[in-house]
């Protein structure tokens, strides 16, 4: 087929109806799923991906940009499987949820969909998803003391859950078989799937509009215009080494610190990313896949450049240097479920290592946490004895200060745009009651812009017994403030069991705490860290915090 050239008007349409197409799929879902985190938090994406290498090429706005690089791994994953069957098919869907090929972790279940036209395969749309709850040996799948993937989850390869247009009832058995709340499954399931199938009737008007050629062409203008913008950013950083370590507090199993260290060299237009100083794999689950490594950078640089794209253009531009043998290039049957607090830490290295660069550009650190919480347990009130119950949430906190003002309070985590679930919405779903809902003060880091600050959260069991499970960070490193900025405040979790309230041995990670009726847990999340020199900060600004009660009579 002959190469279309493409009029800026054409392509600026083109481009805002790829991008429409991945939104309406994100809306079917966050609609349709009956589970809270992706119902409220949104924690989900969908896309469209290139029918020959498998690379993101568009992705909805409200998805996680975590997603872009992983779900590209993802397809590659199914495609492969597929192979030995003679390929893909039209009306077929894949599922899976392999955290070492696809990204992520377990809970994520990926559904990808060949889009053929006139028989030829043209592209994929693809649907990843956070399932509330896939086995394990901890409800919600947040197991801190996890030394193995089966300690996690249900393991599924990539399957076809659809084939000629028809759920397959076989696997959809052993879905179901495998989870605390198999109505649940099912809903977020057909959300998936209804997703899908708006993607592809909205894939092929487009291509009916405008033409095979015309919609490919743009795909590819769109991939190289994004390595282009990024290489155009790259080369506005001044060339140079820069270096940044941080650490995790433990793997959940021993009490060691872990290092995450970036070597990042910028030479022109080339921007090199060398983790190869991180610690070797641990026993716990901090590990992640070299796939989840690669998008969480995409992630950090997407704060950094804003106006970059979701596109796999944008990682062209980037070299990674992940060797084998690494906390962050792990491979199965290392525990990858609580690859969030890994991500993060990578996220927050890259922001300092930029931040010598070019403080201008840069951001504090954020609180760099999601404090994964599950509350599990058996209904006792008449009409739904016996029924079991899992609450699982994650939190906000600060994020850093940067030189345009304060960092955000009380905010969502920075891997993506998932937003926090509304107490009221998880008062409605689950017997608990939130006793405190508010700022933490004095948890932002001090500095010419204040980090924002953290958040202070207690949580009331109202049925007669539970147990509670914490998968968190940040409670022995505090994020980091740059170009002169303190601190903020550490994470701490506590709870109170029989009027005593108590912390985890291993501070931020604990499994299996007995919960009775009135029992309580507490997170008091990090603030972000701070910018610039703290005796520079305008007197009216410290006269705000004050009046605000966001920094108290001997705070910062």
């Amino acid at each position: 087929m002959s190469e279309v050239k493409l009029d800026p008007v054409t392509l600026a349409v083109l481009k805002g109806r790829l991008e429409q197409i991945a939104d309406e799929m994100d809306a079917t879902l966050y609609r349709s799923a009956f589970n809270p985190i992706i119902a409220e938090a949104h924690d989900a994406c969908h896309g469209i991906y290139d029918g020959a290498t498998g690379d993101t090429l568009v992705q909805g706005k409200s998805g996680l940009p975590v997603f872009v690089g992983a779900m590209a791994f993802a397809v590659r994953a199914a495609v492969q499987a597929a192979q030995p069957l003679g390929g893909m098919r039209e009306g077929e869907v894949w599922l899976f949820n392999d955290p070492y090929e696809g990204g992520t972790h377990a809970n994520d279940f990926k559904l990808v969909k060949p889009f053929f036209l006139e028989g030829r395969l043209v592209c994929f749309l693809a649907s990843a998803a956070h399932w509330h709850d896939v086995g394990g040996n901890v409800p919600g799948n947040y197991n801190p003391a996890a030394t193995e993937c089966w300690q996690e989850a249900v393991q599924i390869p990539p399957v076809r859950i659809v084939q000629q247009g028809e759920v397959n009832p076989d696997v959809l058995a052993i879905l179901r078989a495998n989870t605390r709340m198999p109505d649940s499954l099912w809903g977020d399931l057909n959300g998936q799937l209804a997703a899908l199938e708006l993607g592809e009737r909205r894939l092929a008007e487009l291509f009916a509009a405008y033409g095979e050629a015309r919609v490919t062409g743009a795909m590819g203008a769109l991939r190289e215009r994004a390595r282009r913008l990024m290489r155009a950013h790259i080369a506005s950083l001044p060339d140079g080494r820069y270096a940044f370590e941080d650490y995790l507090d433990n793997d959940g199993i021993r009490d060691d610190m872990l290092r995450v260290a970036l070597d990042m060299t910028v030479e022109g237009e080339r921007l090199v990313l060398d983790f190869s100083r991180t610690s070797g794999p641990c026993a716990g689950a901090v590990n992640i896949s070299r796939a989840t490594a690669v998008a969480a950078c995409y992630v950090a640089l997407k704060h950094l450049f804003p106006d970059v794209p979701a596109n796999a253009g944008v990682l062209d531009a980037v070299e990674f240097v992940m060797p084998e043998g690494l906390l962050i290039t792990a491979q199965r049957p290392r525990p990858v479920g609580g690859y969030t607090e890994t991500i993060l830490r990578m996220i927050d290295v890259v922001f300092s290592a930029a931040a010598q660069a070019d403080p201008a550009r840069a951001v504090a650190q954020a609180y760099g946490t999601i404090n994964a919480l599950s509350i599990a347990g058996l209904r006792s009130d008449e009409g739904r004895r016996g029924q079991r119950w899992v609450m699982f949430s994650f939190f906000g906190g600060g994020h850093g200060g940067h030189a345009g003002g304060d960092g955000l309070s009380h905010g969502n985590a920075p891997i993506s745009t998932a937003t926090i679930p509304p107490l009221e919405i998880i008062e409605a779903a689950y017997p608990v009651r939130f006793t405190q809902w508010s700022l933490r003060p004095d948890s932002g880091g001090a500095g010419t812009h204040r980090g924002g600050l953290g958040a202070v959260y207690e949580i009331e069991l109202l049925e007669q017994s539970a147990q509670a499970f914490i998968f968190g960070e940040r409670g022995k490193s505090a994020p980091k403030g740059i170009a002169g900025g303190g601190d903020g405040a550490l994470n701490r979790f506590s709870y109170c069991v029989d009027g005593q309230w108590r912390t985890p041995p291993m501070v931020s990670k604990m499994m299996g705490i007995p919960l009775s009726r009135g029992d309580r847990v507490r997170l008091e999340t990090p603030g972000g860290g701070g910018y610039g020199d703290p005796a520079r900060r305008s007197g009216a600004a410290v006269e705000r915090d004050r009046a605000m009660g966001y920094v108290t009579e001997g705070g910062q």
